[in-house]
């Protein structure tokens, strides 16, 4: 059976959400029942409309803060944090200066 992929169409990217913190930068401990939404996550896949548009900054691997109101989840293999975002749905990516 050949492997399945996902590839992202139009002006979106593929990201693979960080894990949800479970305690502080400070180092308190959070109690499992509240939800802090993480927003940040890496791109797993940039759309071939996206990688031929020099004036958006976004590349594979990425680190990036996006808004996961307009975030598609895609259940592909159970439980590993992809969605599918709009580009205008990212807004910020992280660099090392």
């Amino acid at each position: 059976m050949p492997l399945e992929t996902i590839e992202p169409i139009g002006k979106r990217v593929l990201i693979c959400k960080d894990e949800d913190k479970k305690q502080t930068k400070g180092g308190i401990r959070l109690p499992d029942n509240i939800e802090i939404p993480t927003i940040t996550g890496r791109i797993v896949a940039v759309s071939v409309e996206l990688e031929n548009t020099p004036d958006i900054p976004l590349s594979q691997y990425d680190k990036v803060l996006f808004n996961p109101k307009g975030a598609i989840p895609v259940d592909f293999e159970g439980d590993n944090h992809l969605f599918v975002v709009e580009v205008e749905n990212v807004v910020a990516v992280f660099r090392k200066s």
